[in-house]
């Protein structure tokens, strides 16, 4: 009779051989055009536009001979012939003043965990451990709604450190922002980051009347989560979260609470642990691979990550079988990629840091975004004096894709924006073949998927 852990087991190994054909299947032979073979037909992404088709085999093998000569030219007229080529569709001109419709609040920078690996020096951001004050906070808000349209939507995170450790800041800076967009008739959402230690029954009943978004992070089960998160003093923090999270998910609708899970070498077992977290009831779970840590402690490297693309593949190919079963499987990590997918993402920036998002110091200095804070690199101006379009500009100039190498000549470069500027800017790009194995891998099943599955 075949176990749980023998299906696991053989997932892992079908998803070690696909893995390793993935690889080197997904290296950057083209900047123009990607094959992603297996399925029904192999399909022909036209980075321009990040668009796919499916293809012959015939045409399969004249893209192959064009690919192995790497005659970009003869590509070119290739699409042409076929009616794919069109004007660009991202310019070398980047952003410029940009509105801010997303601020996420250093509300406590500070922790009661020591994580090893923490980019925020365990919650401190390399200062003085200090709370945000609740000016700091209102006035962050005034900003983040001064500019906004009506019937506009703006988003408000609270981050830290360890955000619950200034819960009367997030009651008073909550309360406050619901007061005023209700006021200049704006669309507000809520979120949160929290290690879940200091939770009680009242924050659960405070995210849901607000309809929080609420994230705990949890590094895998029991064993591997208390050796990566303990408390300051060494001890497990892992029985306690589960008991804290459990009013959270007793309740959630308006609310929403889902696992984030930074993967370090330490802890990849994934499939375990996608299983068990998803079977607790949360909305979504996601992993996180540490590129970059304040001390160089249990950041991934490329054998590392080459183990990373297995053990992701392995918790696809059970989210495919779920969803063949008719099943949900809020993998978030696939259900994010399906969505890039389906609506073609072409992007020049990996995220929306430094442009529509920014963090907030617990000073009031504005940030790139939350792993900038406190760091010069990163700095966009103040709360007081509002966005330094001069600092903002510069940065988006000079972190647009078309300025990035080697994305250039990357297929995946409008699908992956060129990848979080803090990981490249302090560590560079060590992870750019396991991003193309993902995108190689999530390709091929979100071709399988949807024809396998009416109404996908």
């Amino acid at each position: 009779m075949t176990t749980l852990i023998d299906t696991r087991n053989m997932t892992k190994e079908i998803a070690g051989r696909l893995a390793g054909k993935i690889a080197s299947e997904s290296g950057p032979a083209s900047p123009q055009i990607h094959l992603v073979k297996g399925g029904k037909s192999t399909q022909l992404l036209v980075t321009n536009g990040t668009m796919l088709y499916r293809i012959s085999p015939q045409t399969e093998a004249e893209f192959q001979s064009l690919l192995d000569l790497k005659d970009e030219e003869g590509i070119r007229r290739k699409l042409s012939e076929m009616g794919l080529e069109t004007p660009p569709k991202i310019e070398d001109e980047p952003l410029k003043n940009p509105s801010v419709y997303a601020l996420s609040l250093a509300i406590a920078q500070k922790c009661n965990m020591g994580c090893t690996y923490c980019y925020a020096d365990q919650g401190s951001f390399g200062g003085a451990m200090k709370n945000m004050s609740i000016d700091v906070a209102l006035k962050s808000i005034d900003l983040l709604l001064r500019d906004c349209p009506e019937n506009g939507k703006v988003q408000l995170t609270f981050l830290g450190g360890e955000p619950l450790l200034n819960r009367k800041g997030i009651k008073e800076a909550t309360e406050y922002a619901v007061q005023k967009a209700a006021e200049k008739k704006i669309n507000i959402g809520f979120s949160i980051t929290t290690n879940g230690t200091l939770l009680t029954e009242e924050d659960a009943v405070f995210f849901e009347q607000y309809g929080f978004s609420v994230t705990i992070s949890l590094d895998g089960l029991k064993e591997e989560h208390d050796a990566l998160r303990p408390l300051k003093g060494g001890a497990g923090t892992y029985d306690k979260i589960m008991e804290n999270i459990k009013p959270l998910l007793k309740i959630q609708q308006k609310m929403q609470v889902s696992a984030r899970v930074t993967v370090t070498p330490a802890n990849l077992n994934l499939l375990e642990a996608l299983d068990y977290f998803i079977d607790m009831g949360f909305h979504s779970v996601g992993f996180s691979p540490l590129l970059n840590s304040s001390n160089g402690k249990g950041e991934m490297n490329g054998k590392d990550l080459e183990q990373l693309l297995s053990a992701m593949i392995a918790c696809g190919l059970h989210f495919e079988k779920k969803i063949l079963e008719g099943k949900r499987y809020p993998y978030l990590n696939m259900a994010n990629a399906f969505k890039e997918i389906e609506k073609g993402t072409h992007r020049p920036y990996p995220c929306g840091a430094g442009a529509g998002y920014m963090g907030v110091s617990a000073e009031g200095e504005l940030a790139a975004c939350h792993r900038f804070v406190n760091e010069p690199a990163g700095r966009m101006g103040d709360i007081e004096k509002g966005v330094d379009e001069e600092l903002q500009n510069n940065w988006l100039e000079s972190r647009h894709v078309h300025q990035q190498s080697p994305c250039s000549q990357c297929w995946a470069r409008y699908l992956c924006g060129g990848g979080c500027h803090h990981e490249v800017l302090d560590k560079g790009r060590n992870a750019c073949n396991y991003i193309r194995g993902w995108l190689h891998y999530t390709i091929q099943a979100h071709e399988r998927i949807s024809r396998m599955v009416a109404g996908f």
